[in-house]
């Protein structure tokens, strides 16, 4: 299963790069997945972004929304104003 996985604002800045295509393994499902193993695999600050906010295919999603071949997740710090 291959996706676009998108960085913005800070995670990008932290992460060195707007993006990449991920090949996922079997088993990783949902969001959530998705995040716990980009971190495994050397994407730390996903972990340590409090509020991280996602989307699916540029639809707001949770930890638990589905992930499919061919999808594209974007990860974002919540954004502040005033």
């Amino acid at each position: 299963m291959s996706i676009q996985v998108l960085y913005f604002a800070g995670l990008k800045e932290a992460l060195g790069r707007s993006g990449e295509t991920v090949d996922l393994p079997t088993g990783i499902s949902t969001v959530g997945g998705l995040r716990e193993w980009l971190v495994a695999h050397g994407r730390e600050p996903l972990a340590s972004t409090r509020s991280l906010r996602c989307a699916v295919n540029q639809e707001m999603a949770g930890l638990y929304a589905p992930v499919a071949d061919g999808d594209e997740v974007a990860f974002f710090p919540p954004v502040t104003g005033g």
